[in-house]
């Protein structure tokens, strides 16, 4: 019997101190849990539904207009309570308001140079997407234009980016390359108006990314050029030093090199970074 009762004894401290033991560790686990929820649920991983809630301005090139509406709606339901603004034109208007100290949180331009002119008020760029030119025509085509030197003839009204925008700088790089002389009817901010010129038929044919002719299907035709003679436009993405929010902006652009921010791009037409 004494037996017996030595036993049930050791059973029942046992009990005593496995409970014992529970205590401090269902405490840590409360909190952790409150600790979360005062960080409003912020984690080390790099999941983007981790990202800290904000209200983000994004300045971004006027050609990622259609697909960045899309990406930003992705993104805002990904992750409740952020919200994005973004503000198109131009990559040498966005260059301009990042020196004269816009307030915005990142920076998206149509090429690595304009980046480049901002690089002191920028964390490191990253690639996020390629883009590359086609003619645009006058729905239907009605002049005919097959191919790049078309755009020489004199008859033709050419409409073109500025010099100073990428799409305008890749337009004079391909054309000088074949020798090919066009005098534009106008030279506009951003390859966005270059697309509406030739939409209203202000204009017979412009040069325009892929990815804008893919946005006016019923408006426009668009020529393809060969690679030979094409030029490939890259989109960097970077935080801005200024930005109130950088911990969400730095998420944000990270996001956009993930496999689903990639597909919207890709879907939209751009080519992988």
């Amino acid at each position: 019997m004494s037996q017996t009762r030595t036993f049930t004894r050791r059973r029942a401290a046992a009990a005593v101190l496995t409970a014992a033991l529970l205590v401090p560790l269902a405490a840590c686990g409360n909190n952790k849990d409150n600790t979360q929820k005062d960080t409003g649920g912020k984690s080390t991983g790099s999941s983007a539904s981790a990202a800290p809630k904000a209200d983000l301005t994004v300045l971004a090139a006027a050609s990622l207009t259609d697909v960045f509406k899309a990406a930003g709606a992705a993104y805002e339901k990904k992750n409740p309570g952020t919200k994005i603004t973004f503000s198109f034109a131009g990559s040498q208007e966005l260059v301009s308001q990042v020196k004269q100290g816009a307030p915005a949180d990142a920076l998206v331009t149509a090429d690595t140079k304009s980046m480049d002119g901002v690089k002191a008020d920028t964390g490191v760029p990253t690639v996020i997407a390629k883009n590359r030119l086609v003619i645009a025509t006058v729905e239907g085509n009605p002049n005919n234009v097959d191919e790049l030197k078309d755009l020489g003839d004199t008859k033709l009204k050419v409409v073109l980016a500025a010099p100073e925008v990428p799409a305008g700088k890749y337009s004079k790089k391909i054309l000088d390359a074949q020798k090919i002389t066009v005098k534009p009817v106008s030279q506009e901010p951003n390859v966005r108006a270059v697309l509406s010129k030739v939409e209203l038929g202000e204009a017979d044919a412009g040069l325009v990314y892929k990815t804008d002719a893919a946005s006016a299907p019923d408006k426009v035709d668009a020529v393809e050029i060969p690679d030979a003679q094409n030029a490939i436009a890259e989109y960097p993405a970077a935080t801005l030093k200024t930005s109130k929010n950088a911990e969400a902006a730095a998420a944000f652009v990270a996001w956009l090199s993930t496999p689903e921010a990639q597909k919207i791009l890709q879907d939209a037409g751009f080519q992988k970074p």
